[in-house]
């Protein structure tokens, strides 16, 4: 076994130095700002100036095909190629078993000596036991450790004991609205109102996958129904060795045509349509669509955590595009695919902000704000989302529930994001700011 793996990894490593890097659309998240590298180039070799006692595990995670590794590969471009060594353990070629990465480190010392490399591991998750070897990296070689999966098993709080406190999280989302116009090489700032709406009909339509936005439009849907079913299968029914994959499936089209969800509704549902299934059995699986990035719980905000947690969730998910492919209750619903891209906005900005936190409001008479943000105990920001281009066609409930939200929640900062209106509403005491989606997602 161990001369198979040797060999194996030998021939994986030259693939490695002797394929170029494919072309690289640069992305707001660059990898070089959470490494700390000095190259000297008259010896040609890598020096990693982080001391043995920060450097970390750096763990590059995200739902599948966000760009995880074109993350990794332009790393690899920018610090050299021949500095780095990229293995991708979904290769099939390659054991499931933790002793390929001890020999690994025998190959390498065997090819290079003492050098140091950049280990990019991708979907490093599919191997038994990797932590503990992981930890061996940091603690005993010089080599820089980064691996990637679509799984939030590899997030820093949720690593094995024995990285915590040894790893550093990087979360990859899809490509927001400023990327994605980047990736099509257009200038959004000289571009006529009508194609800025056109663009903004694409984005919310198709969605900000990489391969999907670069692709032509008769390609798009084969490739988001590829991932979709990629998803299914390999970070759901076989890493969790699932049986019955129908009622995961009728659960996730309950959601994808849901506003709002809570458990036993779903059960009772799902038990009607297919063989029962009770909470314990969804709850679980609702958990493996967190953990593989596809869904995002927002929770009611509610001073009880206990009645918080027993109301009624909204769901949203990795990327609009599984709404208008799966969902066919509101695939031409452009009010809801607004809503879905700026919860993907909303979600992108808290993770970065540890004090910060993101909820749903609702009243007793069913007035509902889409969006509260708080910080450090404190409302800062209300949003609604509106698929509106004219005043007058501005619902007078929208106004009537930000106005009382605003009052019960002690917020001033209140905005609705519009399709393509831009004003200032003053009603009351209070000021409210219309904001054509376009110009919110992009920041103006």
């Amino acid at each position: 076994m161990i001369k198979s793996n040797t060999l194996l990894l030998q021939n994986i490593l030259r693939e490695w130095w002797a394929r170029p890097i494919p072309r690289i659309y640069p992305r707001d998240l660059d990898l070089r700002s959470f490494v700390n590298i000095e190259n000297s180039v008259s010896s040609n070799q890598l020096t990693l100036s982080i001391s043995e006692n920060v450097r970390k595990v750096i763990s590059v995670i995200g739902f599948r095909r966000v760009g995880k590794t074109y993350l990794l590969l332009d790393l690899a471009k920018n610090i050299g190629q021949e500095n780095c060594v990229y293995i991708n353990f979904e290769d099939e070629r390659i054991p499931k078993n933790v002793t390929v990465l001890t020999d690994l480190l025998d190959v390498l010392t065997e090819i290079s000596g003492n050098k140091s490399y950049f280990l990019l591991l991708d979907e490093i998750q599919n191997i038994p036991n990797w932590s503990v070897w992981a930890r061996r990296v940091v603690e005993t070689t010089n080599h820089q450790l980064i691996v990637s999966g679509s799984s939030s098993k590899l997030a820093s709080s949720e690593l094995p004991t024995e990285l915590r406190g040894r790893s550093l999280s990087v979360k990859v989302n899809p490509l927001n609205f400023s990327e994605f116009a980047g990736f099509k090489n257009i200038d959004i700032s000289n571009l006529p109102k009508p194609q800025i709406l056109n663009l903004m009909h694409e984005f919310a339509r198709y969605g900000g996958f990489p391969e999907v936005v670069l692709s032509d439009e008769g390609k798009k849907y084969l490739l988001i129904d590829e991932y979709f079913q990629t998803f299914l299968q390999r970070d759901i029914v076989e890493r969790h060795r699932l049986r019955k994959s129908q009622s995961l499936a009728l659960l996730i089209n309950l959601l994808l045509n849901s506003k709002e969800y809570g458990v036993r509704k779903l059960a009772n549902t799902i038990s009607s349509l297919d063989s029962k299934i009770g909470k314990h059995t969804v709850t679980k699986y609702l958990t493996y669509l967190h953990e593989s990035f596809f869904l995002k719980n927002l929770y009611l905000h509610n001073r009880s955590l206990k009645n918080r947690l027993q109301a009624l969730k909204k769901a949203y998910f990795v990327d609009s595009s599984f709404i208008s492919r799966k969902a066919s209750s509101f695939s031409d619903n452009i009010g809801r695919l607004m809503e879905q891209k700026i919860s993907e906005k909303l979600f992108a900005e808290i993770e970065k902000s540890p004090a910060k936190g993101l909820f749903y409001w609702k009243n007793r008479n069913n007035l509902e704000v889409d969006f509260v943000i708080r910080e450090n105990e404190k409302t800062i920001r209300l949003i609604q989302a509106c698929y509106i281009s004219d005043l007058h066609n501005l619902p007078d409930r929208e106004v009537k529930a930000l106005k009382k939200a605003a009052e019960d929640l002690e917020c001033e900062n209140l905005e609705i994001v519009t399709w393509d209106l831009e004003i200032a509403i003053s009603s009351d005491k209070y000021k409210i700011k219309c904001i054509p989606m376009w110009k919110y997602l992009i920041g103006y």
